[in-house]
């Protein structure tokens, strides 16, 4: 017996591979994609940091809805998931 087959999300339009229940964090930090904000004061890089939903590091645009946290929101086929610029601190 076999898992479920894997999918594709895209992150500013490039297909990321993403398995079942990874979330999209994973799916990004997989594909070697460190950064997918900028703060708004100095427009510094961030991604993924606690991992646990605490920080808002992580923060991306999902399916159009803004201040999603990457490492809470399970990858789900077709998402399409974006760089959220000038948020946070």
């Amino acid at each position: 017996m076999t898992g479920p087959a894997p999918f594709d999300i895209t992150f500013d339009g490039e297909p990321i591979a993403c398995r079942d229940g990874w979330t999209i964090g994973a799916a990004l930090t997989a594909a070697d994609v460190r950064s997918w904000r900028t703060t708004r004061h100095g427009q510094r890089p961030r991604g993924l940091f606690c991992g646990i939903g605490i920080c808002f590091d992580c923060l991306v645009s999902v399916n159009g809805q803004p201040s999603v946290r990457a490492c809470l929101a399970p990858a789900r086929p077709g998402d399409d998931v974006r760089t959220q610029l000038g948020t946070g601190q």
